[in-house]
């Protein structure tokens, strides 16, 4: 365990999505970065795998703004996608941005990765896996979406 750890998730293999109960992951942390190229961050997000001698260690760690970045892409895909549907690619060659978000007085472009070379069949595999994962995602949408009104009011 971190030292520095704040905020644990204990037995988050039995959660994890598709993997529950045969997840590696075992448990989300909150606190002090552990890894050296985080160390310039005040709080960071941990994922602890099982290792080989039953112990715990780290595998994944991103900095606190990061998790909330990946959160603010993945909400404007899922708005984007419920849509999509309209574009007979699900996306327009001519103009892939989904949007610009602003953050830290500059914008995040969210845009479709055109320069995949198979786009055309990787967006609809991708639209469909969404489509698919819809009972995990909309539990925790409802979840986070509780917890943000909660904050609001803070």
């Amino acid at each position: 365990m971190n030292e520095k750890t704040i905020i644990t998730a204990e037995g988050y293999d039995r959660v994890d999505g598709r993997s529950a109960y045969r997840s590696d992951v075992k448990r989300l942390t909150l606190g002090a970065p552990v890894r050296t190229e985080n160390q310039a961050m005040q709080i960071a997000a941990q994922l602890w795998t099982a290792q080989e001698d039953g112990g715990l260690a780290i595998s994944a760690e991103l900095p606190i703004h990061q998790v909330f970045d990946l959160m603010i892409v993945l909400s404007r895909a899922l708005l984007y996608f419920r849509e999509a549907y309209r574009l007979p690619l699900l996306y327009d060659p001519e103009n892939p941005t989904v949007e610009r978000i602003g953050l830290q007085g500059d914008a995040l472009s969210v845009a479709v990765c055109v320069e995949n070379p198979h786009i055309a069949q990787d967006i609809q595999s991708f639209s469909q896996a969404l489509n698919d994962l819809g009972e995990l995602t909309g539990e925790r949408l409802r979840t986070l979406v509780r917890i943000l009104k909660e904050l609001e009011c803070y």
